[in-house]
């Protein structure tokens, strides 16, 4: 396959500050894209853009990826800044944990709000810019779209709408050249990862991450993986390979995960172990509200 050339392009990235955007970025600069930086806090994406080399190849946009007509805005002065928009990665997230029956509505909701429809306005704002350069988009999805943990019904099936939403896209748009792909890491160091690990219904669950099924990946391979997986216009990223047969798979494998992964006593603890509002620190919740897992 002829590799996706990245030099000259324009990646747009939505959660550019988070731990896993902050990371992408550099990565992608460094094989010479230009980028429009996409976050909710403005100063923040400026500052990085600042960082990157300033605005002939970075620029930061303040975006709330719950608002289409600010993503079409943005979308749209990134193409006639940078003279042309070839990609766009829907980076932008973030995760709760708590049952179905003491979530704050609310907290649900935004999740999906943010993950899943977020996911469709940054693709919906990209498109008209994308597709005359017969260009590429991705969607930041994760394990999780394939292996369904407890106390997390927000952020599983708002992953899995992304794979999903991924596979209907590309069959609307293969026509014109765009290529349509979803990312599936599993778990990797991250800001929003450390307040997972430090709640206690977190630990209970995947017992700190450290080992076994459940064992954190670096951040590093992550990127090689993603960025490998935009310059190959990929239809699926699976971090690390190791997890493809599982991603492929994920009927066949289900019973097995759920039986090994998460024994009875150990969902039980965790469900006693969760909080109302479901994440460990809200303060922490806000602030990287936009960023990536």
């Amino acid at each position: 396959m002829t590799r996706y050339d990245l030099t000259g392009r324009t990646v747009a990235l939505t959660g550019s500050t988070g731990g896993l955007g902050i990371a992408l970025a550099n990565a992608l600069r460094d094989r010479g894209a230009n980028l429009a930086l996409l976050d909710l806090d403005a100063e923040a994406a400026q500052a990085q853009a600042e960082k990157l080399g300033g605005d002939t190849v970075a620029r930061g946009w303040g975006v709330d990826v719950r608002d289409l007509a600010g993503l079409q805005t943005a979308m749209h002065e990134a193409a006639a800044h940078f003279g042309r928009l070839d990609v766009a990665v829907a980076g932008a997230g973030i995760d709760t944990m708590a049952p179905l029956a003491t979530i704050d509505p609310a907290a649900y909701e935004r999740v999906i709000d943010i993950n899943l429809n977020g996911v469709w306005r940054t693709f919906r704002a990209a498109l008209p810019h994308v597709e005359p350069q017969r260009g590429y988009l991705l969607a930041i999805s994760s394990m999780a779209a394939f292996v369904h943990s407890p106390l997390q019904i927000s952020y599983t099936a708002s992953k899995a709408g992304v794979w999903a939403m991924c596979d209907s896209l590309r069959l609307e748009v293969r026509h014109l050249g765009v290529g349509v792909g979803s990312a599936h890491p599993t778990f990797f160091r991250t800001p929003m990862m450390d307040d997972v690990t430090a709640d206690p219904a977190g630990h209970a669950l995947w017992g700190g991450n450290s080992k076994g099924l459940w064992k954190m990946v670096p951040l590093e391979k992550v990127i090689a993986g993603i960025v490998r997986g935009i310059e190959r216009r990929a239809d699926r990223v699976v971090v690390p390979r190791s997890l493809t047969l599982t991603a492929n798979a994920p009927g066949l494998f289900r019973p097995i995960l759920e039986r090994v992964g998460f024994r009875p006593q150990t969902v039980q603890r965790a469900l006693g172990l969760a909080s109302a509002s479901g994440w460990h620190d809200p303060a922490v919740h806000e602030r990287h509200q936009a960023g990536s897992r």
